[in-house]
């Protein structure tokens, strides 16, 4: 099997990778297309120095075989998180946090092959009528839309995505839509102008003079930042930015930690808010109703990984044949 393995230290192109296997809890799944997220490129940098295995996490696929009859020759995505099924995170809808979860593309094998094994009850069927290349997006907008899952967002009140990035626009996207006054601040004007039907725009350095941070009106400042920079500096900024008594929701994964003035949050009493896998239905149903656009993918074949990881499209995947 044709498959993307990380060996510790970077990505191999395999043809000899085992086929996995369909057992009574799992069902075998043939991808059709598999996305590279942020948090890939960030595994080839140290993010995950235990894993070793077929990377990739963001999918479509085609059940082949499948303890669920009803799913065989379905069309799904299916969620990352595998957790045990007993322990209280799992009892109490919490998977994701299981302490013996698996997550596919970076505890186990992933999807960056031409077949993958994934729990059952993870699929999602695509609704009919969503083509694939639409429905490749429902992990990463899943993520977006945990933000309005965890935090109520009041839309009299205004809000800052930090970042011009792919999960940028996606979050921005979904806040969009709660109506809340929206800014998006990047380091790129060419990235922004994307930004520009659904928020207002601001450039980094506008908020900077001679290199520190400017003084800041209350009025300037935002009552919730998203922070989805994929960097540390992020998190930096937007302690820069919040109101007091403001919230911060913290989206970036990345290897490296960030040296915190952690007494600006008792102080000025800022709530932050860890976000990240979010619900598949939702997230469907607004590929499927149109309500959310992103811009095609850019695919190629497994071998051509170099070139998709070094790719400078808003997304890059691999069309499997």
């Amino acid at each position: 099997m044709k498959a993307l393995y990380y060996d510790g230290e970077k990505a191999v192109y395999r043809e000899d990778a085992p086929m996995p296997q369909c057992t009574p809890n799992r069902s075998l799944i043939r991808i059709l297309l598999a996305d590279i997220c942020n948090t890939d490129r960030e595994i080839l940098k140290g993010y995950r120095p235990d894993f070793r295995g077929i990377m990739g996490h963001e999918f479509v696929g085609e059940v082949v075989e499948s303890p669920d009859a009803s799913l065989i020759g379905k069309t799904v995505v299916g969620e990352l998180n595998e957790g045990c099924g007993t322990c209280i995170y799992c009892r109490t809808g919490r998977e994701k946090h299981c302490l013996q979860r698996k997550v596919i593309g970076m505890s186990k094998d992933g999807c960056f092959a031409e077949y993958m094994s994934l729990a059952t009850h993870l699929l999602h069927p695509v609704p009919e009528g969503l083509l694939p290349e639409q429905a490749v997006f429902t992990e990463p907008l899943a993520a977006a839309l945990e933000i309005t899952k965890q935090v109520h967002i009041d839309p009299a009140l205004n809000a800052a995505v930090i970042g011009d990035g792919r999960l940028a626009f996606m979050i921005t996207q979904v806040l969009a839509l709660t109506g809340v006054s929206l800014t998006v601040i990047g380091k790129h004007p060419d990235k922004l102008e994307m930004f520009q039907p659904y928020a207002k725009t601001a450039l980094y350095d506008d908020y900077f003079e001679n290199g520190r941070i400017r003084a800041l009106s209350a009025d300037e400042c935002f009552e919730y930042v998203v922070e989805a920079t994929g960097n540390e500096s992020g998190i930096h900024f937007a302690l820069d930015i919040v109101r007091k008594m403001g919230t911060i929701i913290l989206k970036s994964t990345y290897a490296g930690a960030a040296n915190l003035n952690l007494s600006v949050l008792p102080v000025n009493e800022i709530s932050i808010v860890g976000s990240r896998c979010g619900p598949f239905e939702p997230a469907l149903k607004l590929l499927q109703e149109g309500r959310v656009s992103f811009p095609p993918v850019e695919l190629y074949a497994l071998k051509d990984y170099e070139q998709a990881f070094a790719s400078r499209a808003f997304k890059a995947g691999f069309r499997m044949k």
